[in-house]
């Protein structure tokens, strides 16, 4: 009956002309003659309203500022991540179908395809929300949805510290790596909140420097008076109009950039950025996945040979033009810290390592033997 009344609703607006507003839709449903009181139209009114134009079940999970993940696997499986990893939402649809058509109706809103012939589709919502959806048969059962929330503003050290992200002092550290143009990566595995600390390392940076920002799917959301955001764009239904993120950072350096990010590190843009941090472009950073802060080299190395570069032209870049790697890692509770502080250190066969400075510690930053090199960087201790 619920899906008979949704369409019915749908279809009266439709024919009106009627925008989808909360009295819209109530308006819609007193349309129907159904014998509801005036609680149960506001509270019925409120649900299609969210069916036809927001989330649905979603709603509330979304709108709740501590969720940063909700994931669906089946329409009785609701995930949701709220800092402290995965737990069951208490969040259900109706059937699969319902799942089906909240994935389509997003991703048309995104204006992306969603069917049978293109059964998947990763997409950012106009509200910033990331979502990837993957229809049956290829998601078994049901379609999977993912929604990653994306803060409206982004942290300050101070939060990051009481979250335990940062431990005691150590966002002086990181504060000292921005003041003093170091360029670095943030490094992590997949939900280890390398973007949140990227963001907040970013609003650190002087107002009165110009900070350009190239990502595959803007994310990045700085508390700065001057940052400029470029998005990817995929190809077309005739595969044409697309753009790559090595075409934005070709375009961010005729920008006059002060500071040159790349969201997210993932192919042959790692040429370019670090052609530009060897050529006067310092404080440049941005974010790789990697297991561990010692796998950066490696990993820039396999995607450099995306772009053609050779093993020793890589690690010559890269030496001349990367400082430091701050890797986060996710701990068995789900809480995400700052792991490490490396430094990159070239060997006599020309190769780039990257050296442990300091370790997290409840406590504060422990030293390690790349210390030395670190405070060259940023200018002396900082505590």
């Amino acid at each position: 009956m619920r899906i008979g009344l949704l369409e019915a609703v749908r279809q009266q607006l439709a024919e009106s002309g009627t925008e989808p507003t909360p009295a819209g839709v109530a308006a819609a449903l007193r349309a129907q003659e159904r014998l509801l009181g005036d609680t149960q139209v506001l509270g019925t009114a409120e649900e299609l309203r969210c069916e036809l134009v927001g989330t649905g079940p979603l709603e509330p999970l979304l709108a709740d500022p501590s969720v940063t993940d909700v994931l669906v696997s089946a329409p009785d499986r609701v995930w949701v991540d709220r800092g402290q990893g995965l737990e069951p939402s208490g969040v259900s649809f109706p059937d699969a179908d319902a799942v089906r058509r909240l994935a389509q109706r997003l991703a048309a809103v995104a204006g992306r395809r969603l069917d049978d012939a293109r059964p998947w589709v990763d997409a950012r919502l106009p509200d910033g929300t990331r979502m990837h959806a993957v229809l049956p048969p290829v998601a078994v059962g049901s379609t999977c949805l993912s929604l990653r929330v994306v803060r409206p503003r982004a942290f300050t050290l101070t939060e990051l510290r009481r979250a335990g992200t940062v431990p005691p002092g150590g966002g002086r550290v990181l504060r000292a790596l921005v003041d003093n143009r170091v360029s670095y990566l943030v490094s992590g595995g997949t939900g280890t909140g390398k973007t949140t600390l990227l963001a907040t390392l970013l609003g650190l940076v002087g107002h009165r420097e110009r900070i350009v920002l190239a990502e595959d799917s803007a994310e990045l959301r700085p508390e700065h008076p001057h940052a400029v955001r470029l998005e990817a764009r995929p190809p077309n239904q005739e595969g044409a109009g697309r753009v790559t993120l090595r075409d934005l950072v070709r375009q961010a350096l005729r920008m006059r950039p002060d500071r040159l990010v790349v969201g997210e590190v993932r192919g042959a843009e790692v040429a370019d950025l670090l052609a530009a941090l060897n050529t006067g472009h310092e404080g440049g950073c941005g974010t790789v996945h990697a297991n561990t802060a010692a796998d950066v080299p490696a990993r820039l190395e396999a995607l450099g040979a995306t772009a053609g570069l050779d093993r020793a032209a890589l690690h010559s870049q890269l030496a001349a033009g990367l400082s430091a790697v701050v890797h986060l890692v996710r701990a068995p509770d789900g809480s995400r810290r700052v792991a490490q502080i490396h430094v990159l250190e070239r060997g006599p066969d020309g190769l780039v390592t990257t050296v442990p400075a300091l370790t997290w510690s409840p406590a504060g930053f422990v030293e390690e033997r790349g210390r030395q090199r670190l405070y060259a960087l940023i200018g002396g201790p900082p505590w």
